[in-house]
């Protein structure tokens, strides 16, 4: 079993990123899970099952989110591709801004 999961903090705020629309995208491209950030900025488990190795992503609508707050965001889609390769869990945080982004492993 591989248990995905996010995070999204607005660096310009310091505050998590609530209401943020994420889908996890399998290999090829095909729409696995999808979620919306909580009051924390959190997705506890886009998927709690297992997971063939490869590369997948996860899309977060930064622009949508930064457009329901009446600002401008020079990135309207933040793709994060990560790699599958038997992990238990992976955590994926996503560190946003209106003209950046910054993203690590988590745990």
């Amino acid at each position: 079993m591989t248990r995905v999961s996010t995070h999204v903090l607005d660096t310009t705020t310091g505050t998590p990123a609530a209401g943020v629309a994420v889908v996890l995208r399998a290999p090829g491209g095909a729409e696995l899970a999808s979620a919306t950030t909580d009051a924390d900025g959190r997705v506890g488990a886009l998927v709690d099952t297992a997971l063939a190795p490869g590369a997948y992503a996860l899309a977060f609508a930064t622009g949508d989110w930064f457009a329901r707050r009446g600002a401008a965001a020079f990135h309207p889609e933040v793709v994060v591709t990560f790699t599958v390769a038997g992990e238990d869990h992976l955590h994926v945080p996503l560190l946003l801004a209106p003209y950046a982004y910054s993203t690590y492993r988590g745990s």
